[in-house]
């Protein structure tokens, strides 16, 4: 393993334990890692280089966008890592959009502010535009464009045995099925192409916040009555925070109105506020690239003990009363946990549960819980517990968004039977040794 061979082959940047950079570029959301090279490509070519030389050399390959995944597997000791974030641009073509899959959905909000456009994506400024298109995109637009990986057209991606392809309908149509949705395991995305949708005004957005007492399972209830109903433009999560430390404990529905017109977004949440134990409620235009959420700061810079989450996530056909009812009895019992809730439907669920590698297409309510305790004996002792709480929804719950997994190996759970045989295929066709198993993994 020779890395100044690595080093002079690329146009872009090879960090190595020393390198004023490197603790940066190797540390994700979980932590640092202590890889042997981490490697910034300018280009695709670059980015072929490091796949051939991770090969060859028979090391661990981790593929880092924004840095999210909670398991920490986009970064590794020993291995290499192929650091995105220098491949960030944005290119905009009438309502065609490439970006770069180390750019942030924050900076792709803003960028395309100016232009009246917008794309379906996550929640968060500093996620990266990889990760959350390979696993999906659930975002505050998903009742309006559906998922991310709904508005994609096109992928440049790097392939195991160093070949860079187009992944499009017409052109390796199976990876491009598997790619939307099947998360890292087939090769390393560049570039993606998206379809952005007309968002000429900004969005309305806000928040409904309910008293501590708040019967739960009549708010889900005239809650969920509405938004069968509602426009599409109205997006809404329930979120359920525990106190933190001095910050008090919240109980709220967050939405989005995509849109500029307050009063239109405000007909639409009407309904919600007449819930018995509403506190109030805020409304306000703003650009959507600050509906986003900040992140808190990267793991290197926190001097603080480990944090480990518990963490737990599945989709419901229907948000039914007897869901309902088992829901808010489980929220008063996981006390020290997040709950969150999001209703689905509108074009979300127009798209054929076959159409892409994301198979929960039939689905009212997704549903999160999130717990943090200190890494070591007290996750160990509380971890079991949550677990259990949460399984008294499993009657009612199918699946798992990988992106908001905490499990090492869920991709039975992830994925209905035959999506997860079809993926199996694509990946022994692309990927039949597997170099690409830092991610949820599918083996061929």
């Amino acid at each position: 393993m020779d890395l100044s061979t690595l080093s002079s082959t690329v146009t872009g940047r090879v960090l190595t334990p020393g390198d004023d950079d490197y603790l940066e570029a190797a540390t994700v959301a979980k932590g640092p890692g202590s890889p042997v090279a981490v490697v910034r490509p300018a280009d695709a070519a670059d980015v072929a280089t490091a796949v051939g030389f991770a090969r060859d050399a028979g090391l661990a390959l981790s593929v880092r966008s924004g840095g999210h995944d909670s398991l920490g597997r986009s970064t590794n000791d020993g291995g290499i890592v192929i650091d995105l974030r220098s491949l960030a641009d944005v290119e905009i073509a009438g309502d065609l959009v490439t970006i770069g899959s180390g750019a942030v959905w924050g900076d792709v909000a803003a960028a395309l502010a100016p232009h009246g456009l917008a794309i379906s994506s996550g929640d968060t400024q500093t996620v990266g535009v990889g990760g959350l298109t390979l696993g999906g995109g659930v975002g505050w637009f998903v009742r309006l464009w559906g998922l991310a990986i709904d508005s994609l057209v096109s992928a440049q991606v790097v392939l195991a045995d160093g070949r860079v392809v187009t992944a499009s309908e017409t052109s390796e149509p199976d990876l491009f099925w598997a790619i939307r949705g099947g998360g890292g395991n087939f090769g390393v995305v560049t570039h993606f192409t998206f379809r952005a949708h007309p968002l000429p005004d900004g969005v309305v957005s806000g928040a409904i916040d309910f008293a501590p007492d708040t019967d739960l399972a009549a708010a889900f209830t005239v809650w969920r009555d509405t938004l069968r109903t509602a426009p599409e433009q109205l997006s809404t999560t329930y979120m359920g925070m525990p106190a933190f430390g001095d910050m008090p404990g919240s109980s709220q529905i967050v939405f989005v109105w995509a849109g500029g017109d307050v009063e239109e977004a405000r007909d639409a949440i009407t309904p919600l506020l007449g819930i018995p134990g509403v506190t109030g409620h805020t409304i306000e235009r703003m650009p959507y690239a600050e509906v986003l959420l900040a992140e808190q700061p990267d793991a290197a810079e926190v001097d603080a003990p480990a944090i480990a989450m518990v963490t737990d996530n599945g989709f419901a056909a229907r948000f039914d009363d007897a869901l309902i009812a088992e829901l808010a009895d489980v929220k008063r019992e996981m006390g020290d946990t997040v709950l969150m809730v999001r209703l689905l439907g509108g074009a979300y669920g127009r798209v054929a549960p076959d159409a892409t590698a994301w198979g929960y297409r039939d689905t009212e309510a997704w549903i999160i819980s999130v717990a943090f305790f200190p890494e070591g004996e007290i996750f160990d002792a509380h971890a079991p517990r949550i677990r259990q709480q949460w399984a008294r929804l499993d009657a009612w719950l199918s699946g798992m968004y990988g992106n908001f997994s905490d499990l090492p190996d869920a991709v039975e759970r992830m994925y209905p039977p035959a999506t997860l045989a079809r993926l199996r295929s694509v990946k022994g066709a692309y990927d039949p040794a597997n170099l690409f198993h830092r991610t949820a993994n599918i083996r061929p």
